[in-house]
């Protein structure tokens, strides 16, 4: 998504400045290429040689410096950008951007741009608050602009407040975002189910599994870098929420049916790689459970087959953690639950399955292909999975084929 990309970053006056410099340098080391502008008060809080280090390339300080590698530089960086970040986005420089004023580089190049631009506002809890610069900020989302943050939290003058800088990796995800708004899932809804689901005991202990979400998070942030809108219904995760994506927090399998369910509803694609609980336990008991000298039978009933109940017209993509006869069971999963594609993996590898970064799968189709794949990256897999999905979308058979 980033690579190869040309990144404008402005850097205002805010003390929040610091951050900008770990923001370059992600940047950097995603691919993209990254030009940066510093305000005159940006300079007062870090350093142009900071910046210079990280991204290897010359930061723009001066509109007139005529030793500059830019022949009209805030023409050549604005038809250069793929993307305008400003990161931090002070209070003074949301007001100019607002009133068009063009009185130094960065506010002339996002005057000049085509790119999306996207703030990052940091500032003081009041100056946020002041309804001169929520108008101001309003009038920006009205032209186009995109906004992430500003957070809660410790204020550089003391304190809590509203007004602090999102984190880097929050910002991250809002250029890839940004970024993606034409890609070629742009217009389609996908639902995606991730994580474990936890059928309680009684109020301290549940049945669950390994799962930890992240297979399922990689395929909601690579469908938010398409373009696609993305409902990701999600069990007990300690994965950051991505950026962009609507989630909907759940923790018992029939919960997990239910919410998958309503976001199905004009979907175009499902995606389960949620570990759903097969059992939850008969009863489960209002006060804990004491610990007695006899053994305990504990009996067990069925949980909701969520692919199986859930139904609609739309792609349907199952996951298959198998420790045995993987590509047989998936086939049987396949054909019983009436999928478009199966993704298989052999849960009994070090390497790949629960808890890991990488995933080793093999995916099985409804029309007798099958792909494996080697070891991958999980964020590599959840492309080749799209990569799938765009296909039978784009097949011109009517209903879920049909572009939106």
């Amino acid at each position: 998504m980033l690579k190869g990309k040309k990144v404008v970053l402005g850097v205002t006056g805010s003390i929040a400045a610091y951050k900008a410099v770990d923001l370059a340098s992600k940047l950097t080391q995603a691919g993209a290429e990254v030009d940066v502008i510093m305000t005159r008060a940006a300079t007062q809080f870090v350093t142009p040689l900071s910046f210079r280090s990280l991204t290897h390339c010359p930061v723009v300080t001066d509109m007139f410096d005529l030793q500059s590698q830019w022949s009209v530089e805030h023409v050549a960086l604005a038809q250069r950008a793929d993307v305008v970040v400003i990161a931090p986005a002070s209070a003074n420089t949301i007001a100019k951007l607002a009133a068009g004023l063009a009185d130094e580089m960065l506010t002339s190049t996002v005057l000049a741009t085509r790119a999306p631009v996207l703030l990052a506002p940091a500032m003081n809890t009041g100056m946020y608050e002041n309804p001169i610069t929520q108008e101001n900020l309003a009038k920006l989302k009205a032209r186009g602009f995109a906004m992430v943050g500003p957070a809660y939290g410790h204020l550089a003058e003391g304190g809590q407040g509203l007004g602090r800088m999102a984190e880097v990796e929050e910002i991250m995800g809002a250029i890839r975002q940004v970024l993606g708004r034409k890609g070629d899932l742009a217009g389609y809804r996908l639902v995606v189910s991730a994580g474990a689901t936890q059928e309680p005991l009684d109020p301290v202990r549940h049945l669950t599994n390994r799962s930890t979400g992240k297979m399922g998070y990689a395929i909601a942030e690579a469908a938010r870098d398409r373009g696609a809108s993305v409902v990701l219904v999600s069990g007990p995760a300690s994965l950051s929420v991505p950026v962009g994506v609507e989630v909907v927090s759940v923790r018992t399998a029939q919960e997990m049916r239910d919410a998958v369910a309503k976001a199905t509803s004009g979907a175009h694609a499902l995606i389960m790689a949620a570990a759903v609980a097969d059992y939850r336990p008969e009863t489960s008991a209002v006060q804990k459970l004491k610990k007695g000298p006899e053994a305990v039978t504990l009996k067990l009933v069925r949980t909701p087959d969520i692919l199986e109940e859930v139904r609609g017209d739309f792609v349907r993509v199952g996951f298959a953690a198998e420790s045995e006869r993987v590509v047989e069971n998936a086939r049987e999963k396949l054909v019983r639950k009436g999928l478009d594609f199966i993704v298989a993996n052999n849960i009994t590898a070090s390497d790949s399955g629960f808890g890991t970064d990488t995933n080793r799968c093999i995916l099985i189709d409804r029309w007798g292909g099958m792909e494996e794949l080697p070891l991958m990256l999980k964020s590599q897999v959840a492309e080749r999975i799209l990569d799938r999905v765009r296909e039978i979308l784009s097949q011109p058979s009517g209903g879920k084929g049909n572009a939106p």
